[in-house]
């Protein structure tokens, strides 16, 4: 490009200039300068020494974690949750974009999807607290329950390991349907109305649009979101295993991130946390290349 074309187009477009800058900044000063705090999980970190004066200890830290019975457990149960909360959140959050979808009118759907928003600007405070008293042994889920003669007695969800998953499972549904819809919805309004017709005119009911016509027409946009998804299945979550959890249910409530809060910040050693952390970043880039290579050969949308 000559000179003076790219001084006019500099000039033209200044503003986005300045503002990709502003984010380039951005994400330079607070996403990749921080990573210099993952030397402190090959040290033997002391606040006192610093990053710079710590004493290099190399992969003892990593060899404390996996020797440790309580972080094996700790990894199944972020996994499990996470890949739970993945499938089922995905699932509701495609279903319910194609349902709203085949809502007729303009005014009801808006409303329906307004309502489904909502919960997903709630904190997770409210949401446990909600929940807790839903479960509770006077809550209405148990009234239900013995009312219908489902069961002779209140069950106390909260203090039986089997259950927790699933409550987790719920409140990340509950919570997150309605806003997890929103680009399943844009990916439908981008579909061909021609494609619609022409099923119509092929005799096509609505289930076989939705199966023939709406759910190839975003296919792309699940398998894309589904990778970068993947990338935070370790990402199980803090907030609501810290508040639902009890000592009752340990053993399938702690997360990577409460580990690390308990034994990384609690107890002080920074060392072990950042190692657990180091960890799980591994492992969420490590998923997400994997199914990037896997869509990848079967001809499907991938990141890159």
């Amino acid at each position: 490009m000559p000179k003076d074309e790219f001084i006019k187009q500099v000039k033209r477009q200044w503003v986005l200039i300045v503002w990709s800058l502003f984010f380039f900044a951005y994400g330079i000063l607070f996403c990749y300068a921080p990573l210099i705090g993952w030397l402190m999980g090959f040290q033997q970190y002391k606040p006192k020494d610093g990053i710079l004066h710590s004493k290099w200890i190399g992969l003892a830290k990593f060899q404390a974690l996996f020797s440790d019975a309580t972080y094996i457990r700790v990894i199944r149960n972020t996994l499990a949750m996470g890949v739970i909360n993945l499938v089922a959140t995905t699932i509701m959050a495609i279903l319910f974009a194609i349902l709203l979808n085949e809502i007729k009118g303009m005014r009801k759907k808006k409303v329906v999807q307004t309502i489904s928003y909502l919960p997903h600007f709630l904190s997770w405070i409210i949401v446990t607290g909600i929940l807790h008293d839903a479960l509770s042994g006077a809550g209405i889920v148990n009234e239900l329950l013995t009312k219908f003669h489902l069961v002779s007695q209140p069950i106390n969800f909260f203090a039986h390991e089997k259950y927790f998953w699933p409550i987790v499972a719920f409140a990340n549904v509950w919570k997150e349907t309605g806003w997890n819809a929103i680009i399943y919805l844009a990916a439908i309004t981008a579909i061909d109305p021609a494609l619609y017709e022409a099923a119509a005119i092929d005799g096509a009911g609505r289930w076989d649009k939705i199966r023939y016509v709406t759910i190839p027409g975003i296919k792309s946009t699940i398998i894309i979101l589904l990778i970068m998804n993947v990338g935070n299945v370790l990402n199980a979550g803090f907030e609501i295993q810290y508040l639902l959890g009890n000592g009752l249910v340990q053993k399938v409530s702690q997360t990577i991130d409460i580990y690390v809060l308990k034994w990384g910040i609690s107890q002080m050693d920074y060392s072990l946390g950042t190692a657990a952390g180091i960890f799980k970043s591994a492992v969420s880039i490590v998923l997400i290349l994997i199914c990037n290579e896997v869509a990848k050969r079967h001809g499907e949308e991938r990141l890159f």
